[in-house]
């Protein structure tokens, strides 16, 4: 499929409620156990996602679209570490709601045209990138979590699962 902005928004607009969705009232055992040493939880991936929408996709656009200096600041993948702590994720997927939504308003405020969607920033690790790539890895870095999140959860049953486990992909990446 090629890159369309209205349907790149019918993903992100759709994403803090799935999350919400999927973990909202559950037990630690699900949202905050991981998949070993140096991975994440879902409480992780949710603070991953706000930090993301605060300094990720829309001043990273922002940056593109205005005249002046087109290079991203660095991206910290781990912030949600010192960002979330503390915090219940009842909090955090209502935080992550209120940013995305500003974010989609955002977008729609902008009304990006064709050749804006041209346009380039400066990536610190890839170098140029155009605004298409960018709100495309947006949607997808969205897919991306979405599917750590049920990976995470799902292998919280792998051991309990016995033979069927060899039909079960999610177990076995």
């Amino acid at each position: 499929m090629e890159f369309d902005i209205d349907k790149s928004i019918e993903i992100l607009e759709r994403t803090p409620r799935v999350v919400e969705d999927l973990l909202k009232g559950l037990s630690d055992d699900w949202i905050m156990h991981n998949e070993g040493a140096e991975t994440w939880s879902p409480y992780d991936v949710v603070g991953h996602l706000i930090h993301a929408e605060k300094t990720d996709w829309v001043p990273r656009m922002d940056k593109i679209l205005l005249d002046g200096d087109k290079k991203f600041e660095a991206f910290d993948r781990f912030a949600q570490f010192k960002e979330s702590k503390g915090k219940s994720l009842a909090t955090l997927i209502s935080e992550f709601k209120t940013l995305r939504k500003e974010s989609i308003a955002t977008l729609h405020r902008k009304n990006i045209t064709s050749a804006d969607l041209m346009k380039k920033g400066i990536h610190p690790a890839f170098g140029e990138v155009t605004l298409r790539q960018l709100l495309s890895t947006w949607v997808v870095h969205d897919f991306t979590h979405l599917a750590q999140i049920v990976r995470v959860m799902a292998k919280q049953y792998k051991e309990e699962t016995g033979p069927w486990i060899e039909y079960l992909g999610v177990l076995n990446r």
